[in-house]
């Protein structure tokens, strides 16, 4: 008996190309409503983390200046009270998204973890919101930010939430001067 071979080659190669052409056009269609949705959102998000970092600002204006590589984004408040930064470094699990605020005096207001993908449990005592590791950098200046300890067990997550902060405190230095 002769096997046809177009019917049992051709034809189911060609019916899952079909249907993957339908269902990546589906997924593009799907993308390109959400997209917008998505960016609006995030839009928002970042300017409450803005405001939350930095409580006396009443708006803020970009930056656009040669600011050290982690830093990501860059606002100057319109009051004149203070900077936001937005950053971004190597963590343990990948990339630490972080907002700091600065006051005018040069003292961090508060940082806010936008997003991270640190060890839960671990990592994540370092980059959670809810006070911790984070609160020990409030007050802090760029002349004694670094006496803050490291996590014990999560030294990387640690060490790399201090980096974020030193980029801060260095694009501060180099706002202020362009000022």
């Amino acid at each position: 008996m002769k096997k046809n071979t177009f019917s049992e080659v051709v034809k189911p190669i060609l019916v899952l190309g079909s249907i993957c052409l339908v269902v990546t056009a589906l997924l593009a269609y799907v993308n390109l409503i959400t997209a917008p949705i998505i960016k609006a959102a995030d839009d928002k998000a970042a300017a409450e983390a803005r405001a939350e970092v930095l409580s006396e600002a009443d708006g803020f204006e970009t930056i656009d200046a040669k600011l050290p590589d982690e830093v990501k984004e860059a606002f100057k408040a319109k009051k004149d009270t203070g900077y936001v930064f937005k950053l971004s470094v190597k963590g343990y699990g990948g990339d630490i998204v972080l907002m700091c605020g600065i006051k005018s005096d040069g003292s961090i207001e508060k940082c806010k973890t936008l997003s991270h993908s640190e060890t839960s449990g671990i990592g994540s005592r370092v980059v959670d919101n809810d006070g911790g590791y984070r609160d020990n950098y409030v007050g802090k200046t760029a002349d004694n930010f670094s006496e803050v300890d490291a996590i014990s067990g999560a030294t990387i997550s640690s060490t790399a939430y201090k980096k974020a902060i030193s980029a801060a405190f260095d694009a501060y230095k180099i706002v202020k001067e362009a000022s």
